[in-house]
Protein backbone atom coordinates (compact mmCIF):
# COMPACT_ATOMS: atom_id res chain seq x y z
CA UNK A 1 0.00 0.00 0.00
CA UNK A 2 1.40 3.04 -0.84
CA UNK A 3 1.40 5.98 1.56
CA UNK A 4 0.56 9.23 1.01
CA UNK A 5 0.95 12.79 2.21
CA UNK A 6 -2.01 15.72 2.08
CA UNK A 7 1.07 19.25 2.46
CA UNK A 8 -0.54 20.80 5.19
CA UNK A 9 -0.49 25.00 5.17
CA UNK A 10 2.35 24.95 7.86
CA UNK A 11 4.90 23.29 4.59
CA UNK A 12 6.63 26.00 3.31
CA UNK A 13 8.83 23.63 1.27
CA UNK A 14 5.82 23.98 -1.61
CA UNK A 15 5.50 27.68 -0.96
CA UNK A 16 6.87 30.67 -2.77
CA UNK A 17 9.92 32.77 -0.38
CA UNK A 18 7.92 35.76 -1.38
CA UNK A 19 4.79 34.03 -0.20
CA UNK A 20 5.97 33.04 3.35
CA UNK A 21 6.13 34.54 6.25
CA UNK A 22 9.77 35.43 5.92
CA UNK A 23 8.78 38.22 4.15
CA UNK A 24 6.59 39.66 6.58
CA UNK A 25 8.56 40.39 9.61
CA UNK A 26 11.80 42.30 9.74
CA UNK A 27 14.82 40.24 10.06
CA UNK A 28 17.04 40.22 13.48
CA UNK A 29 19.53 43.09 13.36
CA UNK A 30 20.60 42.69 17.05
CA UNK A 31 19.90 39.16 18.52
CA UNK A 32 20.34 35.82 16.78
CA UNK A 33 17.01 34.43 15.85
CA UNK A 34 14.83 31.74 18.08
CA UNK A 35 14.32 29.26 14.95
CA UNK A 36 15.75 28.72 11.95
CA UNK A 37 14.36 29.87 8.39
CA UNK A 38 14.49 27.91 4.63
CA UNK A 39 17.79 28.01 3.07
CA UNK A 40 15.95 29.66 0.19
CA UNK A 41 14.20 32.17 1.99
CA UNK A 42 17.24 32.90 3.90
CA UNK A 43 19.25 33.18 0.70
CA UNK A 44 16.36 35.84 -1.29
CA UNK A 45 16.27 37.89 1.16
CA UNK A 46 19.93 38.55 2.08
CA UNK A 47 20.19 38.90 -1.89
CA UNK A 48 17.97 41.26 -2.06
CA UNK A 49 18.85 43.50 0.65
CA UNK A 50 22.45 43.36 -0.78
CA UNK A 51 20.96 44.78 -4.64
CA UNK A 52 20.84 47.94 -2.21
CA UNK A 53 24.87 47.98 -2.34
CA UNK A 54 26.79 49.85 -5.51
CA UNK A 55 27.96 47.75 -8.86
CA UNK A 56 31.42 46.86 -7.56
CA UNK A 57 32.57 47.46 -11.51
CA UNK A 58 31.28 51.09 -11.38
CA UNK A 59 32.86 52.13 -7.74
CA UNK A 60 35.58 53.73 -9.17
CA UNK A 61 37.13 54.76 -6.13
CA UNK A 62 38.52 51.56 -5.61
CA UNK A 63 42.12 49.93 -6.59
CA UNK A 64 40.83 46.65 -5.86
CA UNK A 65 39.85 43.98 -8.43
CA UNK A 66 36.10 43.73 -9.52
CA UNK A 67 36.22 41.12 -12.40
CA UNK A 68 38.66 37.57 -13.11
CA UNK A 69 37.81 34.81 -15.23
CA UNK A 70 35.45 32.19 -15.00
CA UNK A 71 37.89 29.64 -14.59
CA UNK A 72 39.69 31.44 -11.93
CA UNK A 73 36.53 31.80 -9.89
CA UNK A 74 36.26 28.40 -10.21
CA UNK A 75 39.09 27.61 -8.57
CA UNK A 76 38.81 29.88 -5.70
CA UNK A 77 35.28 28.10 -5.14
CA UNK A 78 37.24 24.90 -5.05
CA UNK A 79 39.92 26.14 -2.70
CA UNK A 80 37.45 27.79 -0.29
CA UNK A 81 37.32 25.30 2.19
CA UNK A 82 41.09 25.06 2.86
CA UNK A 83 43.09 26.98 5.35
CA UNK A 84 46.45 28.33 4.36
CA UNK A 85 47.58 28.07 7.28
CA UNK A 86 47.31 23.99 7.77
CA UNK A 87 50.56 23.41 5.53
CA UNK A 88 51.34 20.31 6.41
CA UNK A 89 47.49 19.18 5.40
CA UNK A 90 47.75 21.11 2.28
CA UNK A 91 51.91 21.50 1.14
CA UNK A 92 51.13 21.72 -2.52
CA UNK A 93 49.08 25.30 -1.84
CA UNK A 94 52.27 26.46 0.49
CA UNK A 95 54.07 25.13 -2.30
CA UNK A 96 52.20 27.68 -4.67
CA UNK A 97 52.43 30.59 -2.10
CA UNK A 98 56.51 30.17 -2.37
CA UNK A 99 56.20 30.05 -6.05
CA UNK A 100 54.49 33.37 -6.36
CA UNK A 101 57.16 34.80 -3.65
CA UNK A 102 59.90 33.66 -5.63
CA UNK A 103 58.08 34.95 -9.10
CA UNK A 104 57.33 38.73 -7.58
CA UNK A 105 60.75 38.74 -6.42
CA UNK A 106 62.32 38.24 -9.11
CA UNK A 107 60.27 40.64 -10.95
CA UNK A 108 61.58 43.01 -8.34
CA UNK A 109 64.98 42.19 -8.99
CA UNK A 110 65.97 40.84 -6.29
CA UNK A 111 69.36 40.01 -5.70
CA UNK A 112 69.14 36.01 -5.76
CA UNK A 113 70.06 33.31 -8.03
CA UNK A 114 67.52 31.67 -10.67
CA UNK A 115 67.10 28.63 -8.19
CA UNK A 116 67.49 30.31 -4.96
CA UNK A 117 64.23 30.54 -2.49
CA UNK A 118 63.17 34.45 -2.10
CA UNK A 119 62.18 35.77 1.42
CA UNK A 120 58.46 36.81 1.77
CA UNK A 121 54.92 35.57 2.81
CA UNK A 122 51.85 36.46 1.33
CA UNK A 123 49.48 38.43 3.71
CA UNK A 124 45.72 39.16 3.45
CA UNK A 125 46.51 42.89 1.98
CA UNK A 126 49.26 45.65 2.03
CA UNK A 127 48.29 46.87 5.51
CA UNK A 128 49.37 43.54 7.42
CA UNK A 129 52.74 43.91 4.55
CA UNK A 130 53.09 47.36 6.02
CA UNK A 131 52.87 46.11 9.66
CA UNK A 132 55.24 43.02 9.13
CA UNK A 133 58.09 45.22 6.83
CA UNK A 134 57.84 47.55 9.67
CA UNK A 135 57.95 45.78 12.65
CA UNK A 136 61.30 43.79 10.67
CA UNK A 137 63.06 47.35 10.48
CA UNK A 138 61.73 48.15 13.80
CA UNK A 139 63.36 45.09 15.57
CA UNK A 140 66.62 45.12 13.86
CA UNK A 141 67.21 48.94 14.64
CA UNK A 142 66.57 47.98 18.29
CA UNK A 143 69.28 45.40 18.34
CA UNK A 144 72.04 47.13 16.71
CA UNK A 145 71.22 50.27 19.45
CA UNK A 146 71.30 47.76 22.27
CA UNK A 147 74.41 46.17 20.96
CA UNK A 148 75.77 49.74 20.66
CA UNK A 149 74.28 50.40 24.14
CA UNK A 150 72.44 53.65 22.87
CA UNK A 151 68.52 54.32 23.91
CA UNK A 152 66.29 51.96 21.62
CA UNK A 153 62.78 54.04 22.76
CA UNK A 154 62.22 56.10 20.70
CA UNK A 155 62.16 55.19 17.29
CA UNK A 156 60.60 56.88 14.20
CA UNK A 157 59.66 56.27 10.43
CA UNK A 158 60.09 59.12 7.96
CA UNK A 159 57.15 59.47 5.20
CA UNK A 160 55.23 61.41 3.41
CA UNK A 161 51.75 63.09 4.36
CA UNK A 162 50.35 61.66 1.34
CA UNK A 163 50.53 58.03 3.14
CA UNK A 164 47.70 55.10 3.36
CA UNK A 165 46.57 54.89 6.73
CA UNK A 166 47.95 51.47 7.78
CA UNK A 167 51.27 53.45 7.79
CA UNK A 168 49.17 55.44 10.85
CA UNK A 169 47.63 52.23 12.11
CA UNK A 170 51.57 51.04 12.16
CA UNK A 171 53.03 53.81 14.28
CA UNK A 172 50.40 54.03 16.77
CA UNK A 173 50.14 50.29 17.13
CA UNK A 174 53.46 49.73 17.50
CA UNK A 175 54.59 52.93 19.20
CA UNK A 176 56.95 54.34 16.19
CA UNK A 177 56.94 57.97 15.54
CA UNK A 178 55.32 59.34 12.25
CA UNK A 179 57.71 61.66 11.04
CA UNK A 180 55.64 63.09 7.40
CA UNK A 181 56.87 65.13 5.17
CA UNK A 182 53.72 67.99 4.15
CA UNK A 183 52.77 68.50 0.59
CA UNK A 184 52.52 72.01 -1.31
CA UNK A 185 49.73 72.63 -4.18
CA UNK A 186 51.26 71.08 -7.15
CA UNK A 187 53.28 68.59 -5.59
CA UNK A 188 51.63 65.88 -3.84
CA UNK A 189 53.99 63.11 -3.00
CA UNK A 190 57.15 63.11 -0.57
CA UNK A 191 59.65 65.48 -1.05
CA UNK A 192 63.37 63.34 -1.16
CA UNK A 193 65.15 66.19 -0.33
CA UNK A 194 62.56 67.58 2.79
CA UNK A 195 62.65 63.83 3.72
CA UNK A 196 66.36 62.90 4.19
CA UNK A 197 66.82 65.87 5.92
CA UNK A 198 64.01 64.93 8.63
CA UNK A 199 66.21 61.55 8.93
CA UNK A 200 68.01 61.15 12.34
CA UNK A 201 69.92 58.30 14.52
CA UNK A 202 66.20 56.74 15.31
CA UNK A 203 65.15 56.36 11.95
CA UNK A 204 64.06 53.08 11.31
CA UNK A 205 63.41 53.33 7.60
CA UNK A 206 62.13 55.94 5.19
CA UNK A 207 58.98 55.04 3.30
CA UNK A 208 58.56 55.54 -0.37
CA UNK A 209 55.39 54.91 -2.35
CA UNK A 210 54.95 53.42 -5.27
CA UNK A 211 51.76 55.23 -6.36
CA UNK A 212 50.30 57.74 -4.34
CA UNK A 213 46.60 56.79 -3.63
CA UNK A 214 45.60 60.51 -3.55
CA UNK A 215 46.92 60.96 -7.59
CA UNK A 216 48.87 58.16 -8.87
CA UNK A 217 52.15 59.55 -8.77
CA UNK A 218 55.45 57.61 -8.12
CA UNK A 219 57.71 59.05 -5.26
CA UNK A 220 61.37 59.09 -6.68
CA UNK A 221 62.73 56.46 -4.96
CA UNK A 222 66.33 56.64 -6.72
CA UNK A 223 66.44 60.18 -5.50
CA UNK A 224 66.15 58.93 -2.27
CA UNK A 225 68.19 56.25 -2.31
CA UNK A 226 70.88 58.82 -3.24
CA UNK A 227 70.44 60.80 -0.99
CA UNK A 228 70.23 58.70 2.05
CA UNK A 229 73.30 56.85 0.91
CA UNK A 230 74.67 60.30 0.70
CA UNK A 231 73.56 60.85 4.51
CA UNK A 232 74.43 57.71 5.57
CA UNK A 233 77.97 58.02 4.60
CA UNK A 234 78.82 61.63 6.22
CA UNK A 235 76.81 60.25 9.80
CA UNK A 236 77.35 56.38 9.77
CA UNK A 237 73.84 55.46 9.79
CA UNK A 238 72.65 52.78 7.79
CA UNK A 239 68.86 54.24 7.49
CA UNK A 240 67.06 52.05 4.66
CA UNK A 241 63.93 52.14 2.97
CA UNK A 242 60.87 50.25 2.16
CA UNK A 243 58.93 50.87 -0.72
CA UNK A 244 55.28 50.87 -0.27
CA UNK A 245 54.51 49.20 -3.82
CA UNK A 246 51.22 48.35 -2.90
CA UNK A 247 49.44 50.32 -6.16
CA UNK A 248 52.47 50.78 -8.46
CA UNK A 249 54.89 47.52 -8.13
CA UNK A 250 52.44 45.17 -10.44
CA UNK A 251 52.43 48.40 -12.71
CA UNK A 252 56.15 49.53 -12.91
CA UNK A 253 57.84 46.31 -13.87
CA UNK A 254 55.81 46.50 -17.04
CA UNK A 255 55.17 50.04 -18.26
CA UNK A 256 58.46 51.50 -17.00
CA UNK A 257 61.11 48.50 -16.70
CA UNK A 258 63.89 51.22 -16.62
CA UNK A 259 62.50 52.92 -13.96
CA UNK A 260 64.90 52.12 -10.54
CA UNK A 261 62.63 51.65 -7.46
CA UNK A 262 63.14 48.61 -6.72
CA UNK A 263 65.57 46.02 -5.13
CA UNK A 264 68.39 47.62 -7.85
CA UNK A 265 68.93 50.31 -5.50
CA UNK A 266 70.99 49.19 -2.67
CA UNK A 267 68.98 51.06 0.29
CA UNK A 268 65.77 49.04 -0.33
CA UNK A 269 65.00 46.51 2.18
CA UNK A 270 61.91 45.48 1.61
CA UNK A 271 58.97 46.06 -0.96
CA UNK A 272 54.99 45.53 -0.24
CA UNK A 273 52.52 44.91 -2.87
CA UNK A 274 48.49 44.37 -3.09
CA UNK A 275 47.97 41.41 -5.26
CA UNK A 276 43.97 42.23 -4.86
CA UNK A 277 45.02 45.59 -6.99
CA UNK A 278 47.17 45.17 -10.25
CA UNK A 279 48.39 41.90 -8.93
CA UNK A 280 44.55 41.45 -10.43
CA UNK A 281 43.16 38.99 -7.65
CA UNK A 282 39.65 39.24 -5.89
CA UNK A 283 40.02 41.32 -1.96
CA UNK A 284 42.37 39.72 0.52
CA UNK A 285 45.82 39.07 -0.65
CA UNK A 286 49.03 41.31 -0.18
CA UNK A 287 52.61 40.42 -0.26
CA UNK A 288 55.93 41.90 1.35
CA UNK A 289 59.39 40.45 -0.03
CA UNK A 290 62.70 41.31 1.58
CA UNK A 291 66.02 42.12 0.17
CA UNK A 292 67.42 38.94 1.87
CA UNK A 293 67.50 37.06 5.00
CA UNK A 294 69.32 39.46 7.27
CA UNK A 295 66.82 42.10 6.65
CA UNK A 296 63.97 39.96 8.74
CA UNK A 297 65.31 39.17 12.21
CA UNK A 298 64.97 35.49 13.11
CA UNK A 299 63.40 36.18 16.58
CA UNK A 300 60.39 37.76 14.38
CA UNK A 301 59.63 34.21 12.95
CA UNK A 302 57.49 32.05 14.97
CA UNK A 303 57.92 27.55 14.70
CA UNK A 304 54.99 25.62 15.75
CA UNK A 305 54.39 21.94 15.34
CA UNK A 306 50.72 21.31 16.66
CA UNK A 307 49.50 21.16 13.11
CA UNK A 308 51.96 18.30 12.04
CA UNK A 309 54.98 19.06 11.18
CA UNK A 310 57.54 21.89 12.35
CA UNK A 311 56.02 25.26 10.56
CA UNK A 312 57.57 28.85 10.20
CA UNK A 313 55.30 31.24 10.67
CA UNK A 314 55.82 35.40 10.42
CA UNK A 315 52.05 36.79 9.97
CA UNK A 316 50.06 38.78 11.96
CA UNK A 317 47.14 36.80 11.56
CA UNK A 318 47.12 32.95 11.59
CA UNK A 319 43.58 31.46 10.36
CA UNK A 320 43.03 32.88 6.62
CA UNK A 321 41.68 31.20 3.29
CA UNK A 322 44.11 29.66 0.38
CA UNK A 323 41.56 31.08 -2.61
CA UNK A 324 43.20 34.45 -3.21
CA UNK A 325 46.93 32.62 -3.10
CA UNK A 326 45.87 29.99 -5.52
CA UNK A 327 44.58 32.91 -7.53
CA UNK A 328 47.96 34.84 -7.78
CA UNK A 329 49.40 31.93 -8.93
CA UNK A 330 46.71 31.72 -11.43
CA UNK A 331 47.17 34.94 -13.16
CA UNK A 332 51.17 34.96 -12.72
CA UNK A 333 50.95 32.04 -15.03
CA UNK A 334 48.17 32.17 -17.19
CA UNK A 335 48.49 35.82 -17.95
CA UNK A 336 53.35 36.02 -17.79
CA UNK A 337 54.66 39.15 -18.52
CA UNK A 338 53.16 39.91 -21.85
CA UNK A 339 49.38 39.53 -20.65
CA UNK A 340 49.81 41.54 -17.99
CA UNK A 341 52.12 44.20 -20.18
CA UNK A 342 48.65 44.17 -22.34
CA UNK A 343 46.70 44.89 -19.48
CA UNK A 344 48.45 47.74 -17.80
CA UNK A 345 48.96 49.40 -21.08
CA UNK A 346 45.52 49.28 -21.87
CA UNK A 347 44.69 50.97 -18.62
CA UNK A 348 47.04 53.54 -19.13
CA UNK A 349 45.65 54.01 -22.45
CA UNK A 350 41.94 54.35 -20.85
CA UNK A 351 43.18 56.74 -18.44
CA UNK A 352 44.08 59.09 -21.39
CA UNK A 353 41.29 59.02 -22.98
CA UNK A 354 39.25 59.62 -19.94
CA UNK A 355 41.65 62.43 -19.56
CA UNK A 356 41.27 63.94 -22.70
CA UNK A 357 38.01 63.67 -22.22
CA UNK A 358 37.65 65.68 -19.18
CA UNK A 359 39.95 68.50 -20.59
CA UNK A 360 37.95 68.48 -23.30
CA UNK A 361 34.69 69.63 -21.72
CA UNK A 362 36.93 73.15 -20.44
CA UNK A 363 35.59 72.34 -17.05
CA UNK A 364 38.51 70.90 -14.93
CA UNK A 365 42.00 70.89 -13.56
CA UNK A 366 44.28 67.80 -13.72
CA UNK A 367 45.85 67.07 -11.06
CA UNK A 368 47.17 63.17 -11.80
CA UNK A 369 50.42 62.60 -14.10
CA UNK A 370 50.23 61.09 -17.16
CA UNK A 371 53.06 58.07 -15.19
CA UNK A 372 51.97 56.29 -13.12
CA UNK A 373 49.22 54.36 -11.49
CA UNK A 374 46.36 54.61 -14.53
CA UNK A 375 43.83 56.79 -12.66
CA UNK A 376 42.81 60.53 -13.55
CA UNK A 377 42.49 63.08 -10.70
CA UNK A 378 41.56 66.19 -11.49
CA UNK A 379 39.16 69.31 -9.92
CA UNK A 380 37.07 72.08 -11.12
CA UNK A 381 38.79 75.06 -12.71
CA UNK A 382 36.00 77.52 -11.03
CA UNK A 383 34.13 75.80 -8.02
CA UNK A 384 31.99 79.24 -7.20
CA UNK A 385 28.94 78.10 -7.34
CA UNK A 386 29.47 74.40 -6.97
CA UNK A 387 31.96 72.21 -6.29
CA UNK A 388 33.82 68.18 -6.14
CA UNK A 389 31.82 67.02 -3.71
CA UNK A 390 28.80 67.72 -5.40
CA UNK A 391 29.70 66.13 -8.38
CA UNK A 392 30.47 63.18 -6.66
CA UNK A 393 27.16 62.91 -5.44
CA UNK A 394 25.05 63.42 -8.25
CA UNK A 395 27.08 60.92 -10.45
CA UNK A 396 25.94 58.16 -8.04
CA UNK A 397 22.53 58.86 -10.21
CA UNK A 398 24.13 57.26 -13.25
CA UNK A 399 25.47 54.40 -11.10
CA UNK A 400 29.48 55.78 -10.69
CA UNK A 401 30.67 55.83 -7.66
CA UNK A 402 33.56 58.72 -7.87
CA UNK A 403 35.37 59.59 -4.63
CA UNK A 404 35.63 63.45 -3.70
CA UNK A 405 38.34 64.15 -0.91
CA UNK A 406 40.78 66.61 0.08
CA UNK A 407 44.37 66.21 0.08
CA UNK A 408 46.85 66.21 3.05
CA UNK A 409 48.57 69.04 4.50
CA UNK A 410 49.51 71.56 3.94
CA UNK A 411 47.24 70.81 0.67
CA UNK A 412 44.51 70.23 2.48
CA UNK A 413 42.56 73.19 0.70
CA UNK A 414 42.36 71.28 -2.88
CA UNK A 415 39.86 69.34 -3.26
CA UNK A 416 39.60 66.50 -6.15
CA UNK A 417 37.95 63.70 -7.84
CA UNK A 418 39.32 60.51 -8.51
CA UNK A 419 38.75 57.55 -11.37
CA UNK A 420 40.65 54.70 -10.82
CA UNK A 421 40.82 52.59 -13.97
CA UNK A 422 40.96 48.82 -13.44
CA UNK A 423 41.31 45.69 -16.14
CA UNK A 424 37.47 45.46 -16.52
CA UNK A 425 37.43 49.81 -16.85
CA UNK A 426 36.78 49.81 -20.91
CA UNK A 427 37.05 52.76 -23.60
CA UNK A 428 33.44 52.59 -23.82
CA UNK A 429 32.65 52.78 -20.03
CA UNK A 430 35.42 55.86 -20.08
CA UNK A 431 33.67 57.48 -22.73
CA UNK A 432 30.63 57.17 -21.13
CA UNK A 433 31.85 58.36 -17.71
CA UNK A 434 32.54 61.92 -19.97
CA UNK A 435 29.03 61.62 -21.09
CA UNK A 436 27.49 61.68 -17.81
CA UNK A 437 30.15 63.98 -16.08
CA UNK A 438 29.23 66.67 -18.69
CA UNK A 439 25.20 65.97 -17.99
CA UNK A 440 25.96 66.66 -14.04
CA UNK A 441 27.87 70.35 -15.25
CA UNK A 442 24.67 71.03 -17.32
CA UNK A 443 21.97 69.76 -14.36
CA UNK A 444 24.53 71.45 -11.68
CA UNK A 445 24.15 75.11 -13.74
CA UNK A 446 20.60 74.73 -13.39
CA UNK A 447 21.22 74.53 -9.55
CA UNK A 448 21.46 77.24 -7.22
CA UNK A 449 24.68 77.26 -5.12
CA UNK A 450 24.33 74.94 -1.99
CA UNK A 451 27.61 76.62 -0.08
CA UNK A 452 28.89 79.36 -1.88
CA UNK A 453 25.35 81.46 -1.88
CA UNK A 454 25.76 81.02 1.63
CA UNK A 455 29.14 82.10 2.04
CA UNK A 456 28.90 84.97 -0.19
CA UNK A 457 25.93 86.01 1.99
CA UNK A 458 28.18 86.02 4.72
CA UNK A 459 30.51 87.79 2.96
CA UNK A 460 28.20 90.77 2.37
CA UNK A 461 27.42 90.86 6.36
CA UNK A 462 30.85 90.37 7.18
CA UNK A 463 31.57 93.86 5.07
CA UNK A 464 28.52 95.99 6.36
CA UNK A 465 29.79 95.06 9.80
CA UNK A 466 33.37 96.11 8.71
CA UNK A 467 34.93 92.59 9.25
CA UNK A 468 38.07 91.84 7.05
CA UNK A 469 37.49 89.76 3.67
CA UNK A 470 38.06 86.45 3.83
CA UNK A 471 40.85 85.24 1.15
CA UNK A 472 40.36 82.43 -1.58
CA UNK A 473 42.33 80.33 0.30
CA UNK A 474 39.76 81.15 3.41
CA UNK A 475 37.50 80.57 1.24
CA UNK A 476 37.89 77.31 -0.37
CA UNK A 477 38.99 75.73 3.21
CA UNK A 478 35.70 77.18 4.35
CA UNK A 479 33.78 75.43 1.66
CA UNK A 480 35.81 72.22 2.64
CA UNK A 481 35.04 72.00 5.86
CA UNK A 482 31.52 72.43 5.11
CA UNK A 483 30.96 69.54 3.14
CA UNK A 484 33.89 67.18 5.42
CA UNK A 485 30.97 67.73 7.74
CA UNK A 486 27.97 67.13 5.60
CA UNK A 487 29.82 64.01 4.14
CA UNK A 488 29.99 62.89 7.82
CA UNK A 489 26.75 63.63 9.03
CA UNK A 490 25.43 61.52 6.13
CA UNK A 491 27.55 58.47 6.36
CA UNK A 492 27.16 58.99 10.46
CA UNK A 493 22.64 59.25 9.80
CA UNK A 494 23.54 56.58 7.35
CA UNK A 495 24.86 54.36 9.81
CA UNK A 496 22.42 54.83 11.99
CA UNK A 497 19.64 52.52 9.65
CA UNK A 498 20.48 48.82 10.36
Amino acid sequence: MVLSKTASQSDVSIHSTFASRYVQTSLPRFKMPEDSIPKEAAYQIINDELMLDGNPRLNLASFVTTWMEPECNKLIMDSINKNYVDMDEYPVTTELQNRCVNIIAHLFNAPIGDSEAAVGVGTVGSSEAIMLAGLAFKRKWQNKRKAEGKPSDKPNIVTGANVQVCWEKFARYFEVELKEVKLREGYYVMDPVQAVEMVDENTICVAAILGSTLNGEFEDVKLLNDLLVKKNKETGWDTPIHVDAASGGFIAPFLYPELEWDFRLPLVKSINVSGHKYGLVYAGIGWVIWRSKEDLPEELIFHINYLGADQPTFTLNFSKGSSQVIAQYYQLIRLGYEGYRNIMENCHENAMVLKEGLEKTGGFNIVSKDDGVPLVAFSLKDNKRHDEFEISEMLRRYGWIVPAYTMPADAQHITVLRVVIREDFSRTLAERLVLDIQKVLHDLDTLPARVNAKLAMADEENAKNGTVKKTAIETQREITAYWKKYVSERKTNKNKIC
